[in-house]
């Protein structure tokens, strides 16, 4: 649970959410083979970086670190690197094509007020060497404390090529039963699923559109099955807390089940032929159903069972459980992975392990940057007075919900395992799991049928705020929704506006236009003097009602609800300016100083609650009301501007036809020109 650090912070005379003291968000990593795509940022890092600018205001920004990184390592961005070498499209080293990428997503994000204290890359530079000694420092520990077993199983073999495939080498269908994947890879499905490589139905290479076959290898693997109870413990914890969506527990749930195997009804007369001579199982009868069910006790007993239907030629599919989590390989683009004997000479580390806790050597580099110890990242990941916010899509709950929550109880001592650990170690994450963001009602995939649009082109048809405040406002905490941009949709109405530009309207029509009326009233009128004047009642009071909605929807991850709030909030005071503004020269001045001390509270306060939504827009503002930024301190956050003045504040001159907030280039006619 998030702790308590509600010391000092202004009266509210009720309950409010706590917060932890100091705190780390992590974004997922996107991969180094391509630059960003809408998924990647209106999908996952725009809520990742909102959470992390809200916490700093929250809790002090000296309390936040924000990491995210490239993922540089694996079989998808050697295989993306080999195939545009192949095409002519790239020259370069496979880490000068990693740097290119990592480059570009960050300049991406740069564009989109995305601010990570640190957004590394796992293979370049200083980062890539605090990523390997962590890496080795974590599966030593592993090893001692007897974590990992040594399996030898069977990978794919191009004999026509004559080389061992990668991961992304080879494809075929998901053996996961009721998986709709329509990519299943080595070992794992682009859903997530993970199997075992023989299950894979109907293999390919991709070298050669061979059919490969299948040599043994050696691998270590990480003993997942020992914490099914541990993790069946968190999820019942988990379901009653408020701020985990139900997506994360209800994924994790579904493979904390006993192994079983589907059999399609077609081949019952062969299994009842067969099942003596399969390990212990139960036979559960579910007759309305296509397919019947066998259950095991032990995953070996299930993976026997399956080597048995497929000698006879019985279809089947296996379901969702917990399978030993693979912790390396023999790609050689990858972290070094530990030499435990002889058979982990040159062995690496499977890409998705070490991106689990890449945020924790990427904390330590950046830490390291700051002059910190060394030990110090122990304060934002181990001390009981912090909390780890992993946001991620809906896709990695496995890993980042099962594989790294039990990676991280194994690393207590065998006679401490328990789900809540002790001071000083790896405390279990918060994760923050977005449904699928849609492209035009179908889900876009840079690997799929599909295409996204790139970020960086989205930005040629709409401001970064504008997309910002849309995508934190569909609700994807709830549901999967599509992403309608008018620009990509061919089927758009053309007498209908655009969602984008709707929902940035709040900002650019709304909020603007009272910021500037506010500020060209104080030019005019009284010498750009901002009024000494406390708001009124009524305005502390509807203030602090919007503050404690926003905080309390804010702490369960309910963005679009903030937006809601603000919506309310704004346009209230949009009305009030309707009110009391259209003619200025009719009021005295006490009640013109009155009514622009009350405005300019409500602009604060609606300021302070966007600063993380939309970070531009909102910078400019405080420029121009030439505040340092205390404004945007929650320790404050229902004190007037005069607090952070002295007397006799004159705001920065804001010129004719200023925008704070403003629509794309692309968007104005001549008419709005003119």
């Amino acid at each position: 649970m998030a702790k308590n650090n509600n010391e000092g912070r202004p009266n509210f005379e009720i309950p409010r959410p706590e917060f932890p003291k100091r705190a780390v968000v992590t974004g997922g990593m996107p991969y180094g083979n391509k630059e960003l795509h809408f998924g990647h940022v209106g999908g996952m890092l725009v809520f990742a970086d909102t959470y992390a600018r809200f916490l700093r205001d929250r809790i002090g920004k000296e309390n936040v670190i924000f990491v995210s990184g490239t993922d540089c390592y694996g079989s998808p961005i050697a295989e993306g690197w080999r195939k545009k070498v192949a095409n002519g499209e790239f020259e370069g080293s496979l880490e000068d094509f990693v740097r290119s990428n990592h480059n570009k997503q960050k300049a991406t994000l740069a564009s989109y007020g995305v601010s990570p204290n640190l957004f590394a890359a796992s293979g370049l530079d200083r980062a890539k060497e605090v990523h390997a000694e962590f890496t080795l420092e974590f599966l030593n520990s592993l090893h001692r404390k007897g974590q990992l077993d040594k399996i030898t199983t069977m990978q794919f073999f191009d004999e026509k090529a004559g080389v061992f495939l990668n991961g992304r080498q080879v494809e075929g269908k998901c053996p996961v039963e009721n998986c709709q994947s329509c990519k299943g890879y080595a070992d794992e499905c682009d859903l997530g699923h993970q199997y075992m490589p023989e299950n894979l139905i109907d293999p390919k290479s991709t070298l050669t559109g061979e059919t490969p076959t299948m040599k043994p290898v050696t691998n270590w693997y990480f003993k997942l099955r020992d914490y099914e109870k541990l993790m069946q413990e968190w999820v019942a914890e988990m379901q009653k807390r408020k701020d985990i969506r139900p997506v994360v527990w209800k994924t994790i749930d579904e493979f904390l089940k006993p192994p079983v195997i589907y059999v399609k009804r077609e081949f019952e007369e062969k299994y009842l032929a067969l099942k003596d001579s399969m390990p212990a199982h139960n036979y559960l009868e579910e007759p309305k159903k296509p397919s019947f069910t066998i259950e095991f006790t032990k995953l070996s007993d299930c993976d026997e069972a399956c080597k048995v239907l497929t000698a006879n030629g019985i279809r089947y599919r296996t379901g969702k459980t917990l399978v030993p989590f693979r912790l390396t390989g023999n790609i050689e683009w990858g972290v070094p992975a530990p030499e435990f004997d002889e058979d982990s000479k040159d062995l690496t580390v499977w890409v998705w392990p070490e991106s689990l806790w890449a945020p924790i050597s990427f904390t330590k580099t950046y830490l390291e940057q700051l002059g910190k110890g060394k030990d110090e990242w122990k304060d934002y990941w181990c001390s009981k007075d912090a909390t780890v916010y992993q946001f991620i899509g809906q896709d990695n709950i496995y890993f980042y919900g099962i594989a790294e929550p039990a990676m991280w109880m194994a690393q207590q001592a065998a006679e401490e395992k328990c789900s809540n650990p002790p001071e000083g170690e790896l405390q279990l994450p918060v994760i923050v799991a977005n449904h699928h963001i849609l492209f035009l009602d179908k889900k876009a995939s840079s690997s799929g049928d599909i295409k996204p649009p790139m970020a960086d082109d989205l930005l040629n048809h709409y401001t970064p705020e504008q997309l910002r405040m849309h995508w934190l406002g569909l609700g994807l905490g709830q549901r999967s929704v599509s992403f309608m941009p008018k620009p990509y949709n061919p089927t758009a109405d053309p007498n209908e506006q655009d969602p984008v530009i709707k929902d940035g309207l709040l900002l650019s029509n709304v909020y603007n236009r009272m910021i500037r009326t506010a500020f060209y009233t104080t030019q005019n009128k009284l010498d750009g003097i901002l009024p000494d004047v406390q708001p009124e009642e009524k305005f502390l009071a509807e203030a602090k009602k919007a503050v404690l909605e926003y905080e309390r929807h804010m702490s369960k991850f309910a963005f679009h609800q903030c937006t809601y709030v603000l919506d309310s909030y704004i346009r209230n005071a949009s009305k009030y300016v309707a009110k009391t503004l259209t003619n200025p020269d009719a009021l005295s001045e006490d009640e013109l100083k009155q009514t622009l001390a009350n405005l300019f509270y409500m602009i604060r306060i609606a300021g302070v609650l966007l600063h993380p939504m939309a970070p531009f827009g909102t910078e400019k503002l405080r420029e121009y009301l030439d505040v340092d930024e205390r404004i945007w301190s929650w320790d404050t956050i229902l004190e007037p501007l005069t607090f952070f003045t002295g007397e006799q504040h004159k705001l920065k001159f804001l010129p004719p036809r200023t925008d704070f907030f403003t629509r794309h280039e692309s968007q104005f006619t001549t008419e709005d020109e003119e």
